[in-house]
């Protein structure tokens, strides 16, 4: 529900960034809709995806395999513009294989020896870490400085990495000979983790049609690099109201065992909860939300929607919950019950009549 205060955010804006707005709804439009023309359903996993990207972060997407996850970055990349890199997650890769690594080279000119750098797969604007799970931490760690800092640093130099810069990770959920569980500090650099699920009766049907006939679709770039960077300067802009700041906060803290605000059913089911990175990304995800929708101003209903995509991979379960069959999905679900979101507009106006 949007509340009086948010409806003036909408007011206070300028038209410059009104039509930004509009702009960047319009091209959602554009890329939903040939993006329908590859991938069958998955709209939320393409809006989540998107959302990470406007926020200038990267996202994991796991789902069984067959589900399309690989063509949907591939996809979206071709409609972005941008560079884009594949790299195979496998149990031989090593960090040099993704960063690169200097290459010693004779002068045949002087007949000295020097070396030169060859850069690996990771210098390009997309990145698709296909099966991150795969490979062993070693390698995965390797990811963390490129990142958080945008850079690698090799051999004692420090490189730039394109801008923008994003890693879409995908895994698989089913536990295999061969898979090594991601670091928590590299899980908690995913502004997402995005759970996709087998497709309905009718999108199978849908898919089946396109896979065995000659169908085929045609894409084309819609945004570019320098678009997309202004964008995310767009989304950084959107004015957020007291109540909102408050409830992310609040959720991402409710999270915290040792903040004593967990309800009395799930105090024996959390282990750690989430760190302040979750707070930023789940005010971040809302802002490019509400973007998405064209509207100039992020809601408690926007951070309710993006908190699974954020916190699943940020909440660790108990031995009691994993033994009930709780999911940190479910967790977080009542948690958000807990606060009620759709009341939170009504509450503030409350206070402010009471005054």
């Amino acid at each position: 529900m949007t509340t009086e205060n948010e409806t003036s955010l909408d007011k206070s804006a300028t038209p410059e960034e009104l039509q930004a707005v509009a702009q960047l709804h319009d091209n959602y439009q554009k890329i939903c809709q040939q993006m329908g023309g590859v991938i069958v359903g998955l709209e939320d996993v393409i809006e989540q995806t998107l959302i990470a990207i406007l926020c200038r972060s990267h996202c994991i997407l796991q789902g069984m395999p067959g589900l399309a996850k690989t063509m949907l970055i591939s996809t979206l990349s071709s409609l972005l513009h941008l560079t884009f890199r594949r790299i195979q997650f496998t149990p031989d890769l090593m960090p040099a294989d993704i960063t690169g690594t200097d290459v010693l080279e004779e002068d045949h000119t002087t007949g000295k020896r020097i070396f030169r750098f060859v850069k690996g797969p990771l210098f390009g604007n997309i990145i698709l870490a296909d099966e991150i799970n795969r490979t062993p931490p070693k390698t995965q760690s390797a990811l963390l400085e490129a990142m958080q800092e945008r850079q690698l640093t090799i051999g004692g130099e420090t490189y730039p990495l394109p801008d923008p810069f994003f890693v879409l990770a995908t895994q698989n959920p089913i536990e295999q000979e061969g898979t090594y569980t991601l670091p928590e500090a590299q899980l908690d650099r995913f502004i997402f983790k995005i759970q996709l699920s087998y497709p309905s009766y009718e999108n199978e049907i849908e898919i089946c049609k396109r896979v065995t006939t000659e169908y085929s679709a045609e894409t084309e770039p819609v945004l570019s690099g320098e678009q997309l960077i202004q964008m995310q300067g767009v989304v950084r802009k959107v004015p957020v109201a007291e109540h909102v700041y408050d409830f992310a906060v609040r959720l991402a803290r409710m999270t915290r065992p040792e903040e004593g605000q967990l309800p009395a059913e799930l105090q024996e089911m959390v282990q750690w909860g989430a760190g302040p990175r979750a707070s930023i990304f789940l005010l971040l995800a809302a802002k490019a939300r509400a973007i998405l929708h064209k509207r100039y101003h992020a809601t408690a209903s926007d951070v309710a929607h993006v908190a699974l995509p954020v916190l699943r991979h940020r909440i660790i379960p108990t031995f009691n919950a994993e033994a009930e069959g709780i999911t940190t999905d479910q967790i977080v679900r009542k948690l958000i019950a807990k606060l009620r979101p759709d009341q939170s507009g009504k509450q503030r106006r409350a206070a402010v009549g009471s005054r």
